[in-house]
């Protein structure tokens, strides 16, 4: 790209209100952001506007008193609390002489100083060069077309194009080295299926308090801080629970609100493993004023990870912050739980997270007899390779009798697409042999 000045600690931030007055605390997220990212803030430049400026996002007026700030402050790098366009970020860079970052680039820039594992890295990576591939527009200006006359005639390649093409490559290169790890992960599914472990997720709003509390039900050290997107790369263990019963907890990125698309997608083998959890722990800052507003943001990238309808229990955490709470469960009206108040920081309340994982793990398990005619081998063969089949018998005439054992979800999910619900055998222990079939 064309060349920009080095990228500094002192940072002006612009927060402009578009259309809808901002929630204030949108704006100390931003500055939360920002210090996450080891930027020290020196001013905060805020205003209101109809629509954004196609030129500069905030008008020729409000970048002109940008400037001024930027000069005053001896800023070296500005960071918007909004999505630029390529050419706005370019025209700011040209207008203010300083490095300018986007919301996009700035969460980009944290998840790359967060990252730790290779599978963190590469994703991190292919995050990065997906958001810089449209940042590449008209960069090369001075190699922008190639030149006639001798000696430079012919077919060849822009600056431009080349950029263009050795992103693409590595981008292809990102994703077949990323394919390599969905399949790993797949394979470590399929071997918790066949060993009957559940998995147990901990979603939740960035700095919600999920690595602490995945550090007290685990025994672990993972990195816990009270900072945004403490957590980047997942984390897995497994745990013992009361009447010798195991699971896999997994701990992993917070969300955030408007997390870039570009995350979402690179970040999606990792959050594969909650789409693919039998039970979501959905930590809450229960202390937060924006409690409400950040639930409905995880449940809306949930919903675009295709895990909205696993279950969920809700850990309302941080209760030491507020007045006369005490860790409690609260039941929905069949009696399972829905709602668990807990200090993860002291503690408090940690023994009803486990007794509410346990109650509704054994809630979300269907057990189930069925009879299946030889012409469905193929589903047979895939509660197989589910784990769920606990008992086969074969009759003379090649009919499987089979008892299950599996998650809510997945039964739903087989009942809807192969109607396995109309193969269920009634209570007798084995009506169809009475009927004059014999096993085998």
């Amino acid at each position: 790209m064309f060349e920009r000045p080095e990228a500094g600690e002192r940072a002006v931030l612009v927060h402009l209100d578009i259309h809808v007055v901002t929630d204030k605390d949108e704006l100390q997220e931003f500055k939360d952001l920002v210090v996450s990212a080891g930027a020290l803030p020196v001013a905060v430049i805020t205003g209101t506007r109809r629509a954004p400026d196609a030129k500069y996002f905030a008008g020729t007026g409000k970048a002109d008193e940008i400037r001024e700030v930027v000069e005053r402050e001896e800023a070296e790098v500005v960071l918007f609390n909004h999505e630029l366009s390529p050419s706005q970020e370019r025209n700011l860079e040209r207008l203010l002489k300083c490095r300018v970052l986007d919301r996009t680039g700035l969460i980009l820039d944290i998840f790359a100083q967060r990252a730790r594992s290779h599978e963190g890295k590469l994703q991190v990576e292919l995050a990065q060069l997906q958001h810089l591939s449209t940042r590449l527009v008209r960069g090369w200006t001075h190699l922008e077309r190639q030149k006639g006359g001798i000696g430079l005639r012919g077919p060849g390649e822009t600056q431009l194009e080349t950029d263009r093409r050795l992103l693409g490559v590595r981008i292809k290169q990102l994703n077949s080295r990323l394919e390599k790890v969905r399949k790993q992960r797949e394979q470590s599914r399929r071997g918790r299926k066949r060993a009957e472990l559940p998995t147990v997720s901990l979603v939740g709003y960035t700095n919600a308090g999920k690595s602490t509390l995945f550090n007290l039900l685990t025994h672990s050290d993972v990195y816990a801080a009270d900072q945004l997107f403490a957590t980047l790369d997942p984390t897995m263990r497994r745990v013992e629970l009361p009447g010798k019963q195991t699971l896999v907890l997994a701990d992993t990125v917070g969300f955030i609100r408007h997390l870039p698309h570009d995350l979402v997608e690179a970040f999606r083998s990792t959050l594969q493993e909650t789409q693919e959890a039998d039970l979501l722990l959905h930590v809450v800052d229960a202390a937060s004023e924006d409690r409400d507003i950040n639930i409905d943001t995880v449940n809306q990238v949930l919903a675009e990870i295709d895990a909205g309808d696993c279950p969920q229990v809700e850990i309302y955490n941080k209760i030491d912050m507020l007045e006369g709470v005490t860790p409690h469960i609260e039941r929905d009206e069949n009696g399972l739980p829905i709602r668990v108040w807990i200090s993860a920081m002291q503690g408090a309340g940690v023994e009803l997270v486990i007794e509410a994982v346990v109650e509704r793990l054994q809630s979300e398990r269907v057990i189930e007899r069925v009879c299946l005619p030889p012409q469905l081998g193929r589903l047979h063969a895939r509660l197989h390779s589910l784990g769920a089949v606990q008992h086969e018998e074969v009759a003379a005439d090649g009919y499987w009798l089979l008892d299950l054992e599996l998650p809510r979800q997945i039964w739903d999910t087989l009942c809807k697409h192969e109607a396995l619900a109309d193969y269920i055998l009634p209570a007798d222990p084995d009506p169809y042999l009475a009927a004059g079939g014999e096993a085998q």
